[in-house]
């Protein structure tokens, strides 16, 4: 049996707004991710089921590697169409903000979200939210968003109108955000969630082959290069660290989510506990590190890469170069050293 995850007079508010609106949208973080497509996309299909106007607009492009999610080639991304999306928001009853807790997350879509004046919800399992929205639904605990809408769906009554379209949108959001349940991974409702999935009728081995296990040649010697070209250990803090810079990229036709999961890489090495990626996105320095055990990587985005996340999957940005964003890592490695599972011995 699922528990139930929300209150019952936040049941209550929330149906009210999903009753009352006519108009939705439903957005998500910049460069949105699987959790970010996969909860945008499978909340979409539920509630275009309830007969409402709905649409989803993200911030950026839809990732190649999730273009095969049901519904991702009806998706308005505001940097290709902003006067549609800009009138969307604006018009909107109701937004709900998923897979992400400060309007910062998306980027120059902020503004336009804020300014509408159409009811807000967020459903999010971050750290911190900042209380930009009428109504809140924050559990950091949940592994993923794609976690945490089923239950809140499954709270409100609409069980039923999970459809298959709507279950792989789910699943792949609660696959891609475990990497494929091999980390944040040991609640074991995760996979009474997962067996009522499958009951929908999706297929969990073909979303893993499309979202994680196909490539185009460009990728696949980005990844080459970039781990062995660009792969830098540091035994002596157990960690690793893998950049891009433009041209890296540009040379090898670079598209959103060529790198996806690169980070995760050098975890594979026995003496690594935490691992850095950093990729240059022109504005900004895109930042993910992930970490094994109970390293918190979290710690170092938050405190050092104007983000956050969890303990072994987090991101943020740095604003300068990528020569810059390499030396600041480098420079604060000492300062984690006693979070590492083995005390460490330097070599001075």
């Amino acid at each position: 049996m699922i528990s139930r995850i929300i209150k019952e007079p936040v049941v209550k508010d929330l149906l009210r707004l999903i009753e009352n609106s006519e108009r939705v949208v439903i957005t998500c973080h910049l460069s949105p991710d699987g959790d970010a497509m996969g909860s945008t996309l499978g909340l979409w299909h539920v509630l275009s089921t309830l007969g409402k106007q709905v649409y989803v607009v993200t911030p950026d492009m839809v990732p190649k590697n999730m273009m095969f999610l049901p519904g991702a080639k009806d998706v308005l991304p505001f940097t290709r169409y902003a006067e549609f999306a800009t009138k969307l928001l604006t018009e909107a009853d109701l937004i709900f903000c998923l897979d992400f807790n400060d309007p910062k997350r998306v980027d120059r879509m902020a503004d336009v979200l804020m300014s509408s004046a159409a009811r807000k919800v967020l459903i999010d399992h971050h750290l911190f939210p900042s209380g930009f929205t009428d109504l809140t639904i924050s559990h950091p605990e949940m592994s993923s968003t794609c976690f945490l809408l089923f239950k809140v769906l499954c709270d409100l009554g609409l069980y039923s109108r999970i459809n298959r379209n709507a279950a792989e949108c789910i699943y792949t959001g609660m696959m891609t955000d475990t990497g494929n349940f091999s980390y944040n991974s040991n609640d074991p409702e995760l996979y009474l969630v997962v067996a009522e999935l499958l009951k929908k009728g999706i297929n969990k081995d073909r979303i893993y082959q499309l979202a994680c296990n196909t490539n185009s040649v460009s990728r696949l010697r980005l990844n080459g290069y970039s781990v062995y070209r660009k792969m830098q250990l540091f035994p002596e803090h157990q960690a690793a660290l893998i950049c891009l810079d433009a041209d890296e990229l540009n040379e090898f036709d670079y598209e959103k989510g060529d790198t996806e999961s690169l980070v995760n890489v050098p975890l594979s090495i026995p003496d690594i506990t935490y691992s850095m990626f950093l990729r240059d996105d022109g504005e900004y320095i895109k930042v993910s590190m992930r970490s094994k055990g109970d390293f918190p990587v979290n710690k170092i985005c938050e405190e050092h890469f104007n983000g956050g996340g969890h303990r072994n999957a987090a991101g943020g940005e740095f604003y300068g170069s990528l020569s810059d964003a390499v030396d600041k890592y480098l420079s604060i490695m000492d300062e984690y050293d006693s979070l590492l599972p083995t005390k460490i011995t330097k070599n001075r």
